[in-house]
C-alpha cells in the first residue's frame, strides 16, 4: 500500500480535471549526527543506525570482521543525536493540515521539532504521526536524542521486586536479536532506522484501507472496502474503484458522518495460491476519491483472494496443526527466517528479491518470520504476495518473559494493532503467533525455579493478559487470519510435543541426539529443528579478512556464537562422516553432515502426511557471516542444505528408509492431481553393475503420501556399503545409501568436466566411469549454480548451469566425498 499522487495525472479521465491530493516530502537528505555532549557533527544516512553512521565516518571499524564486535560495545552505551534543516515553500505552508510521520525510531527517542519537543518515542516497532502546522516556518530545523536502551531497562528492571527470564532486553520494544543470540552478535543499535516524512493536505487524505473479503466462491467474489480517512466526507464526494485498471464504479457515501464502506463484486474470480499449488494471482484494486472534478487522494492495493485457516483441532491422535488454502490441505515446506542484517538499512530490494527467490527456486512455499527479529518491511511481503510465500508470522517476543504493568501493555496493544493492520491486506499472511518459545521456557528451562507461588502467579499472569488476552484480540479486531499463542504449543519434555500443535525438536544438536531420532519422533507439524555449518569460503575469507581459510583464528571463532558449537559439529561428524584434517575440507564436510541430517527429517516428514502437515528447519539466512544453523551464508551463497532440501522439497518427492531390515520406498504427491507412472528401481555397485531392479505401477492421489514398495535388504550381498539404490519416477530420481555415508566404500576415479560458455554463464559437464558422491563446484566467480553436492552416477553425463556475468572460468575446482574415504585395504 502507498500513496499514488502521481498516479492521479494518468487516471484522468477528461479534460480539465482538478487536483489536490495530499504531497508527501521525504527527509532524507542533510542529516548529522553526533555523540550526546561532543561538539563535532558528521555526516548521517537515513534511514540508517548509528553503526553505520560511524562506519561511514571512519570512526569505528566493522563489527562483522573479526573481533571488532567486542570494540564496538561501547556505542550500545552511549546517546546519539540527530539533526537536519528542511525548507518549505509557502504553498506546503499553506495547507491546512500538516504532519510529521516517523515510521521506525529505535528506541528512546525526543523529538524536537524548531527546539520544541513533540514527541517521545519508545518504541522500534511503532510508527508516531505528529501534526505540526503551528511550529512549521520556512526554514525548520529537525532534531532527534536517542537515549541508551540500558539506562531505562535498568530503570523499569529496578521497579520490579523479582527478576524476569532473559535479561534486560525483555523492556525494550525493539528488535530482541541485537542484544546478542546464539548465532547473531550484539550490536544493540540506535538511530532512524525507517523514514520520516512530512505531509501536506486540505480537505481529504486516505490513511489506510483495508479491502475485508466477504465470500469467496468460483462465481463470485464479495468484498467489503473500508477507508479510513480521519475526515468528515462531504456529501459530493465520490470514490471511484478500478480493478486491474477497469473501472469497476463511482461510489458515493450515503452517510458523510459515517468511515467509507465500499462494496465490491468480482464476477469468476482468480484465486491466490501458494506457488507450488498454483498461481498467487493478484487483483491490483485502486480507489480515488473526488471531490466534484477535483482529485482529493488515491490508495492502490494489491489483493489476493483466498480463504485460509488453520485447522488445530482434536482428534484420535491428539490436535491437528495445518494450514487449508482455499479448503485445500496445504503441506508446509521451508524454514524460518531471520532479519538479513544487524543494520536493516543495509538491506535492499534487491537483496528481498533474490533470497525470496531463492526460497521459491528451493521449492518452499512457507516462511516464518521469528519472534526475536523485526516485523518486516512492506517490500517483503509484497513479494511474498507475488511469488505465492505463506508466512507465518510472529509477533516479536522471543524466549523470555515479559513485563506486565500498564505501560508496558498498552504500548504493546499499539504496536500489535499497527502492524496487524498494516499487514492484513496481504494474501501470504497465513498465522499471526504470539511469541517464540516463551511458554516452553516457563515451562521446562528453569525459569519458575526458586520463585515463590504468588511471584509465579503474577508472572504468568502478565504473560496471559499479552498473549492470550491482548495481541489475540488484537488479531481477531483487525484481521480475518487465526492466531495461536506461542511456538512450539509444547516443548520437547513434554511428551505431547509428538501429539499436539507444533514442535520444535532440539533433541538433535542442543542434546545431541542422533539423526535418525528425527525419523523416529514425527510431530504433527514441525516448525523449528536444525543443525550447525560453516558459512562458504567466501565468507570466512570476509571475517578473516585474508585469502586463505583459516578457521581457528579469535575472529573467525568471534563468529560462532553457540557455546558448545564446535564441539557439536565435531561430535556429530564423527559419529556419520570421516573427520578430514585440513579447513578447506572440514568447512566442506560440515555442510554434507548438515544438510544429511536436515533432510532425513524433512522427508521423515513428509513420508508421514497427513499425521504431520508441515517442515520448518532453522533456519534459511543470516544477520552477519557466521558458523549458524543457515542454509543460505550472508553473502548469499547455497550451503548443501539450500541444494539438497531443493530435492526434499519437490512437490513430488521419492524417498527410502530402512525399517527392522526392509527398504520402504514412499512417493509422496503434494500436488492437487493424481501423479501416474512407472517407479522404476535398481540396486547397483558404485561402478555401475544392476543387481537387482523392478518396476511398479504407481498411482499416488494428489495430497498424499504413499508406500510403495517394500524390499528385504538381506535378499542382497552383505556388501551394503559397496551398493546404491537408485529409484526413478517420471524423471524425478532418488539416491539412497544403505549405510552411513562414513562407510561407504566409494571408489577413487577421476571426473571429466567440460565448461562451455553461454549467453548466461556457463554450463559444466561431468562425467565419471564410477558413482561420485556429493560433487562441490566452486569458483571465485560470483554467481549460481542450478546445482552442487550433487552425486554423479557411474557413466552418466550431468550438466550443471552457472549464471554469472563472469567472461572467463579459469578457476572452477570441485570436491568430490568419494576423496574422504580409504578403500578397503589401502
Amino acid at each position: 500500500m502507498r500513496y499514488l499522487s502521481l498516479l492521479i495525472l494518468l487516471l484522468c479521465l477528461s479534460c480539465g480535471q482538478n487536483y489536490d491530493v495530499p504531497e508527501t516530502i521525504t527527509l532524507k537528505s542533510d542529516w548529522e549526527f553526533r555523540q550526546v555532549g561532543d561538539s563535532t557533527w558528521y555526516s548521517a544516512t537515513v534511514p540508517g543506525n548509528v553503526f553505520t553512521d560511524l562506519m561511514d565516518a571512519d570512526l569505528i571499524e566493522d563489527p562483522f570482521i573479526g573481533n571488532n564486535e567486542e570494540k564496538v560495545q561501547w556505542v550500545s552505551e552511549a546517546d546519539w543525536e540527530y539533526k537536519t534543516t528542511f525548507v518549505l515553500d509557502e504553498r506546503t505552508l499553506e495547507k491546512k493540515h500538516l504532519e510529521l510521520n516517523f515510521e521506525g525510531l529505535d528506541t528512546y527517542a525526543k523529538v524536537f521539532l524548531n527546539d520544541i519537543l513533540i514527541l517521545n518515542a519508545n518504541n522500534a516497532f511503532r510508527s508516531w504521526n505528529k501534526r505540526v502546522k503551528d511550529l512549521l516556518k520556512a526554514e525548520n530545523e529537525l532534531r532527534i536524542v536517542f537515549q541508551s536502551t540500558s539506562k531505562y531497562e535498568e530503570s523499569e528492571k529496578a521497579k520490579l521486586p523479582y527478576q524476569l527470564p532473559e535479561g534486560n532486553r525483555i523492556f525494550t520494544r525493539k528488535a530482541q536479536f541485537q542484544y546478542g543470540w546464539d548465532w547473531g552478535p550484539k550490536l544493540n543499535a540506535s538511530g532512524i532506522w525507517k523514514p520520516i516524512s512530512l505531509t501536506s493536505w486540505n480537505d481529504f487524505r486516505i490513511e489506510d484501507i483495508n479491502i475485508q473479503q466477504l465470500s469467496l466462491d468460483e462465481n463470485e467474489a464479495s468484498l467489503l472496502i473500508e477507508i479510513n480517512d480521519n475526515n468528515i466526507i462531504n456529501e459530493d464526494f465520490t470514490f471511484d474503484v478500478y480493478v486491474n485498471d477497469s473501472l469497476y464504479s463511482e461510489f458515493k457515501n450515503p452517510n458523510p458522518l459515517m468511515p467509507s464502506w465500499i462494496p465490491l463484486q468480482i464476477k469468476n474470480p482468480k484465486r491466490w495460491w501458494p506457488h507450488n499449488l498454483g498461481e498467487p494471482y493478484l487483483y491490483n484494486i485502486k480507489v480515488i476519491v473526488k471531490d466534484g472534478r477535483t482529485v482529493l487522494d488515491s490508495l492502490s492495493i494489491k489483493k489476493g483472494l483466498r480463504t485460509i485457516d488453520l485447522v488445530a483441532e482434536e482428534d484420535s491422535i491428539g490436535q491437528s496443526f495445518y494450514f487449508k488454502v482455499n479448503d485445500v490441505p496445504v503441506y508446509a515446506k521451508g524454514a524460518n527466517y531471520i532479519p538479513q542484517n544487524s543494520f536493516q538499512n543495509k538491506v535492499s530490494h534487491e537483496d528481498y528479491d533474490k533470497l525470496l527467490n531463492d526460497v521459491v527456486g528451493a521449492n518452499m512455499n512457507m516462511l516464518r518470520v521469528w519472534g526475536g527479529g523485526i516485523y518486516e518491511e512492506d517490500t517483503f511481503y509484497d513479494l511474498c504476495d507475488e511469488k505465492g510465500i505463506l508466512v507465518w508470522q510472529d509477533f516479536m517476543f522471543a524466549c523470555a518473559m515479559y513485563p506486565g504493568d500498564d505501560d508496558f501493555l498498552n504500548n504493546v496493544k499499539k504496536e500489535a494493532e499497527q502492524q496487524v493492520k498494516r499487514l492484513r491486506n496481504h494474501a501470504s499472511i497465513a498465522l499471526w503467533c504470539g511469541n517464540n518459545e516463551s511458554s516452553e521456557g516457563w515451562s521446562r528451562w528453569g525459569w519458575q525455579m526458586g520463585r515463590s507461588e504468588t511471584e509465579k502467579e503474577e508472572i504468568w499472569n502478565n504473560y496471559l493478559k499479552l498473549f492470550d488476552s491482548i495481541l489475540p484480540q488484537t488479531v481477531s479486531n483487525y484481521s480475518d487470519i487465526d492466531y495461536w499463542e506461542s511456538s512450539p504449543k509444547y516443548g520437547r519434555g513434554n511428551p505431547l510435543y509428538k501429539s499436539e500443535g507444533d514442535a520444535h525438536d532440539w533433541w538433535i544438536w542442543h542434546d545431541g541426539y542422533p539423526f535418525e531420532h528425527l525419523e523416529e519422533n514425527v510431530p504433527r507439524f514441525m516448525s523449528e529443528f536444525g543443525f550447525q555449518s560453516f558459512p562458504s569460503y567466501e565468507a570466512i575469507k570476509y571475517i578473516n579478512q585474508r585469502d586463505s581459510i583459516d578457521i581457528s583464528s579469535a575472529g573467525f571463532k568471534n563468529h560462532q556464537k553457540h557455546s558448545r558449537g564446535f564441539q557439536l559439529i565435531e561430535e556429530y561428524m564423527q559419529r556419520d562422516f570421516p573427520v578430514p584434517d585440513s579447513p578447506e575440507d572440514y568447512v566442506y564436510m560440515s555442510q554434507l553432515l548438515q544438510a544429511y541430517g536436515i533432510t532425513k527429517g524433512i522427508e521423515a516428514h513428509r513420508r508421514a502426511r497427513p499425521y504431520n502437515m508441515g517442515t520448518l528447519y532453522w533456519q534459511l539466512n543470516d544477520c552477519w557471516p557466521a558458523v549458524s544453523w543457515s542454509s543460505i551464508d550472508f553473502l548469499g551463497n547455497w550451503k548443501a542444505l539450500q541444494y539438497k532440501a531443493k530435492h526434499s522439497f519437490e512437490n513430488v518427492l521419492i524417498s527410502s528408509t530402512i525399517e527392522n531390515d526392509s527398504l520402504e520406498t514412499w512417493i509422496v504427491n503434494d500436488n492437487l492431481k493424481p501423479e501416474n507412472g512407472v517407479l522404476e528401481m535398481k540396486v547397483m555397485t558404485f561402478s555401475g553393475d544392476v543387481i537387482w531392479q523392478d518396476s511398479y505401477d504407481v498411482n499416488v492421489e494428489g495430497g498424499t503420501s504413499r508406500l510403495v514398495s517394500q524390499h528385504n535388504i538381506n535378499t542382497w550381498p552383505e556388501n551394503k556399503n559397496e551398493l546404491v539404490l537408485i529409484s526413478t519416477f517420471k524423471e524425478r530420481q532418488s539416491v539412497f545409501y544403505f549405510v552411513k555415508p562414513k562407510e561407504l566404500n566409494l571408489p577413487q576415479e577421476d571426473i571429466q568436466m567440460t565448461i562451455k560458455n553461454n549467453e548466461n554463464g556457463f554450463s559444466i559437464e561431468l562425467r565419471s566411469e564410477s558413482l561420485q558422491k556429493d560433487i562441490f563446484l566452486f569458483t571465485k566467480e560470483q554467481g549460481h549454480l542450478s546445482d552442487n553436492f550433487f552425486d554423479l552416477l557411474p557413466n552418466e553425463t550431468k550438466t550443471v548451469m552457472f549464471q554469472t556475468q563472469a567472461k572467463q572460468l579459469d578457476d572452477l575446482q570441485l570436491k568430490t566425498f568419494n576423496s574422504f574415504i580409504r578403500p578397503e585395504g589401502i
